[in-house]
């Protein structure tokens, strides 16, 4: 029995180092410095000089933001951003931090930001011998049947020590007797089970109770120490002990397994009969309280059950000690060890941590730019705990490895523009690989900063502002609008007119821009008779750094208004006044033509076009004036009862809204015909020339009109089936434009009298309009109303 449990021990042995050795495989190999200290030391306490160790610039990191990546629990260190060195920011109790785990190493994550580094610092916290070996009991009673022979063994209560190493239980001393001595069992793990072992047969008669006392010392200096009373009662024969059918008990058992479930049953049996042959079965008096919350024991039949949970990640095996115990009136037990092993199973999500995040980026940053540093974790194990990175939907943002294991880096893919997109939601997928699969989410929100990438856009270009002359000095006359895709200063427009050599400076001076609204203002008034149109360019520019700008060309045309009176050009007299005196014979017929009063009109248009009407005649039966050419005739042949001298009193308006006029004086004296024979010869030179010239002109006028009449009209039929013309523009652009938008043609037959409304013209006895296409041009722009000039 005893070559068996020295079997089992040695197997219990082999798997405790195996797990020893792993875990300072795995911490070695993730620590690139290691530090140690001693607990319980005082806060503040150096640690040591991280950045000197790392070779890192003690001036850059607090600006790189060097700190300790911590959980949710309060830090046990702190790291100073001015020298690097690490301090122990409060006291550090090894027992409570790592339980009976040795060597006690705190893995610490250390991270620089702008540029992202990432070093990790192990600490040990070294053991202090700050605890007493402490027995479960003050005293220890056993009955042992005065059969028991020589060399039986009889399992104690071992001590408790939480401290490791040497400072835990390094002996144990029994007190001077004859009968019995101390053997002790070393487990591992700083656990020594003691055991009575008997060296000389008792005899119940003799000695019917014995007093020991047993002692644990540890291995500090000075040594610390505990002890428990053992009193031995004797009892009378019981000589067999349970024997268990099997040497080693193992079961596997996958975690989660629902309360109930049975793992594994042992059986022993006894060769005394009656009581002393009935066994009930126990946990061991070593069993940690721990395992009493998950497994329980059957003490009848042997059967081990689950009763709490059972967590892969909590513990991946379980050793636990059983008792098989008879009915005797001196009970005999005999112990054994049954190791179970949890199967993990696919129970954990996988986990993501934001290790470094910039909740903004510039747009114009390159392909490749890092958004964050995230690190996934899977509590599992195996493939269960292989965790494969994703970033859902279609954002521009990728997922890069980085160097460290299940480290990641998001990064842009694609180039970014706010305009389209200001803010993105990048949503991380952690997914495992086990059966079912779990995954997790984590959704962080990119905000994409503006940078000036976009220049002003003008509403419309080329403008066109139509503004009528005589204008208000001051006001606003028209408004250039821009816009800007840019935010902020970006977007923030100002105007101001572009001053260049090949446009007239002086003509731009009397012209003044708000740079905030784009309002333009006129300083002076404009006249139409001296200015038709003219142009000029409006830049816009935005309050980015550097600044863009665009610019526009502004084209205005003068609209003429009726502010210029008419003009007598005859008759006039010496002095300048319109006055003027006609002689004619009194042997005239009807329609003899007096003379013909001439005006001039420096308007155009229908505020150009000059009406001519008698206002005072001394006669109305004896002469008429034609409204339209001004040219005064006779209605009927002088009698010898007229009077010899006629007061003709004209007056002469245009067509504007608010009409402008002047007055001329004719004064008609009725000669004898041999008077006026002379004067007459001349009148009808002059006459016969001037209707050669009417004639002449009236020709080419109807000539002229028909040909441009043709001309329109195809003009007009092929822009109204294109229209892609833009009528207003070509207008615009003609350049001889002088302010009128009318573009129409009168014809008048009789008394050779035709009328040409265009966007220039005055009312006569011959038309001059305008220069356009539309319009007949004739030798003078200005006119009187009489014959052409």
């Amino acid at each position: 029995m005893e070559q068996r449990g020295r079997t089992a021990w040695t197997e219990r042995q082999f798997w405790f180092a195996f797990t020893v050795v792993l875990d300072i495989l795995l911490s070695g190999a993730s620590a690139q410095i290691r530090y140690s200290i001693s607990e319980e030391v005082q806060d503040a306490t150096v640690v040591g000089n991280i950045a000197k160790d790392l070779g890192l610039d003690k001036s850059a990191l607090r600006d790189r933001g060097y700190r300790i990546v911590t959980g949710s629990t309060e830090p046990l260190f702190e790291v100073n951003q001015d020298d690097g060195i690490l301090y122990v920011k409060r006291r550090i109790d090894r027992e409570e931090v790592c339980d009976r785990t040795s060597p006690c190493l705190i893995n610490l994550k250390t991270v620089l930001e702008n540029p992202l580094e990432i070093h990790y610092v192990a600490v040990e916290i070294l053991d202090i011998n700050d605890h007493s070996p402490v027995f479960p009991e003050k005293e220890k009673r056993l009955e042992i049947s005065e059969s028991a022979l020589p060399g039986a063994r009889f399992q104690l209560q071992a001590a408790r020590d939480p401290d490791v190493g040497q400072f835990s239980i390094q002996q144990y001393r029994l007190s001077h007797n004859e009968y019995f001595r101390l053997e002790v069992k070393d487990r591992g793990e700083d656990r020594k089970v003691p055991f009575l072992v008997l060296q000389k047969q008792l005899d119940r008669e003799r000695a019917g109770k014995h007093k020991l006392r047993l002692t644990a010392v540890d291995g500090g200096k000075p040594v610390k120490s505990g002890a428990i009373e053992i009193i031995v009662d004797l009892l009378d024969i019981n000589d067999n002990s349970p024997v268990f059918a099997k040497e080693f008990y193992s079961a596997t058992l996958e975690e989660n397994v629902p309360v109930g479930t049975v793992v594994i049953q042992v059986n022993a049996t006894d060769l005394d009969q009656a009581a002393n042959s009935e066994i009930i079965y126990s946990f061991g008096n070593e069993v940690d309280s721990k395992l009493l919350d998950v497994f329980s024991i059957d003490a009848n039949t042997g059967e081990i059950k689950v009763i709490g949970k059972i967590d892969f990640e909590v513990s991946k095996s379980y050793e636990i000690d059983i008792q098989a115990s008879d009915k005797g009136p001196v009970p005999h037990t005999t112990d054994k060890s049954v190791m179970i092993t949890v199967i993990d199973v696919n129970d954990n999500a996988p986990e993501i941590e934001v290790t470094s995040f910039s909740s903004s980026i510039k747009e114009d940053s390159k392909i490749g730019t890092t958004v964050a540093l995230i690190s996934v974790s899977d509590l599992d194990s195996g493939i269960n705990g292989k965790v494969i990175c994703t970033i859902k939907e279609d954002v521009p943002f990728t997922l890069s490895p980085s160097l460290q294991e299940n480290m990641y880096a998001v990064v842009t893919r694609s180039q970014l523009d706010r305009e389209i997109m200001s803010q993105f939601d990048v949503t991380i997928i952690a997914k495992d690989t086990g059966d079912p699969s779990f995954s997790t989410e984590k959704t962080m929100s990119v905000v994409v900063s503006d940078v000036n990438d976009n220049i002003p856009v003008f509403s419309s270009s080329p403008y066109v502002f139509y503004m009528t002359e005589n204008n208000s000095p001051g006001a606003s006359v028209f408004s250039v609008k821009a816009s800007d895709c840019d935010e902020s200063d970006n977007g923030l427009i100002s105007y101001n007119i572009f001053r260049e050599a090949s446009i007239d400076r002086t003509l731009t001076s009397y012209l003044n821009i708000n740079s905030e609204t784009g309002d333009i203002l006129a300083l002076k008034g404009f006249d139409f008779e001296t200015l038709k149109t003219f142009q000029f360019q409006v830049v816009a520019s935005d309050s980015g750094t550097p600044s863009l700008s665009s610019n526009v060309t502004v084209n205005v045309f003068i609209l003429d208004q009726n502010d210029n009176a008419p003009v007598i050009l005859y008759p006039v007299s010496s002095n300048g006044s319109a006055e003027g005196v006609e002689e004619i014979p009194r042997n005239v017929n009807a329609g003899h033509l007096v003379t013909k009063v001439r005006a001039y009109d420096a308007d155009i248009g229908y505020n150009g076009w000059l009406l001519f009407s008698l206002q005072e005649v001394s006669d109305h039966s004896l002469f008429a004036l034609d409204r339209y050419t001004g040219r005064i005739r006779t209605l009927r042949s002088f009698t010898e009862t007229d009077e010899a001298e006629h007061k003709l009193l004209i007056l002469v308006k245009d067509n504007g809204n608010v009409s402008l006029s002047a007055t001329a004086t004719v004064l008609v004296k009725v000669v004898e015909p041999k008077e006026a024979f002379a004067a007459s010869d001349v009148k009808s030179a002059t006459k016969d020339d001037e209707d050669d010239n009417v004639t002449f002109y009236l020709m080419i006028t109807l000539g002229s009109v028909s040909t441009l009449f043709l001309i329109s009209i195809i003009v007009l039929i092929a822009m109204q089936c294109s229209k892609s013309t833009d009528y207003t523009s070509k207008y615009l652009q003609e350049p001889n434009y002088d302010g009128t938008l009318c573009h129409s043609i009168q014809y008048r037959s009789g008394e050779k009298r035709y009328m040409l409304v265009g966007p220039r013209m005055s009312i006569g006895s011959t038309i001059v309009p305008g220069s356009h296409a539309n319009t007949l041009m004739l030798p003078d722009r200005r006119h009187t109303s009489g014959e052409v000039r």
